[in-house]
């Protein structure tokens, strides 16, 4: 029988350890209410984060270099809104904003680049969730005009548990076949704990058309992430490093009682 030396099995045992705990980013673009409708309150909070939803782990988020709204063709920069916060000791973002006219409403943020040592590269994950508003059902699939985005060609509100949703990915405007998309729960509460390690974050690929596919299990926020590497190159310490572009989208899935 052999033996393995001590020195290896550190070494081993080290890769082992950091893979185990190298989880999926995911910026967060979560509203207060997804469907405003005559009766609720029209003001709505949106926390800005970048965070392991499942695992409920937060980084530190720098002010975004863009978030805004775009209702019917029309884009508002509320930047300006943006309030600092801490979570769980990580600098996050709030805004409280006024839904004021019927139609989707497409909060969109783009964060500035973050470091991620642990994968040797810089991320930048282009954000967006529609809130519908008053029961007008027009807008939710316009494009925005950001580096990346998802497409819905599932209305991304009103989903039930089981739904099936689709998206087409788009980089540059052009969809992007094998592409592959992340797909984490918020796990709020922290209280779904995964068996496994590949439970946490599930992945599918894009087809030929740059078009997913997932049908969601459980009622709550579930966020699709579409990653590509872009065409330029970021200086991290004097040497040219990738950057990982994603395409997020966040949706809501409510239980049938």
């Amino acid at each position: 029988m052999k033996t393995v030396p001590f020195l290896a099995t550190l070494v081993i045992s080290g890769i082992f350890l950091f893979a185990t705990t190298v989880w999926a980013h995911f910026q967060g673009l979560i509203p207060s209410d997804d469907m405003v409708t005559k009766s609720d309150d029209k003001t709505i909070s949106l926390d800005v984060v970048f965070f392991h939803p499942f695992e409920g782990h937060y980084m530190d988020m720098a002010k975004p270099a863009r978030f805004g709204v775009m209702v019917r063709g029309r884009k508002t920069d509320l930047l300006k809104t943006l309030k600092e916060k801490k979570i769980d000791g990580s600098f996050a973002w709030e805004s409280n904003c006024r839904v004021k006219i019927p139609g989707d409403h497409i909060f969109y943020v783009e964060p500035k680049p973050y470091w991620e040592p642990a994968e040797d590269c810089f991320i930048v994950h282009y954000t967006k969730v529609v809130v519908n508003s008053l029961g007008v059902e027009e807008g939710w699939d316009e494009e925005v005009g950001l580096k990346t985005g998802i497409v819905p060609l599932t209305r991304p509100y009103g989903l039930w548990v089981g739904n099936v949703f689709q998206g087409i990915v788009k980089v540059d405007g052009k969809p992007a076949p094998g592409t592959e998309v992340e797909v984490e729960y918020y796990n709020k509460d922290g209280r779904i704990k995964a068996p496994a390690d590949p439970m946490v974050t599930q992945v599918v690929k894009t087809d030929t058309n740059g078009v997913f596919t997932y049908a969601m299990p459980m009622a709550g926020w579930w966020a699709f992430a579409a990653l590509n590497t872009d065409e330029r190159k970021m200086k991290h310490k004097g040497e040219e490093k990738p950057v990982e572009i994603g395409a997020v989208l966040w949706v809501k899935v409510y239980d049938m009682k």
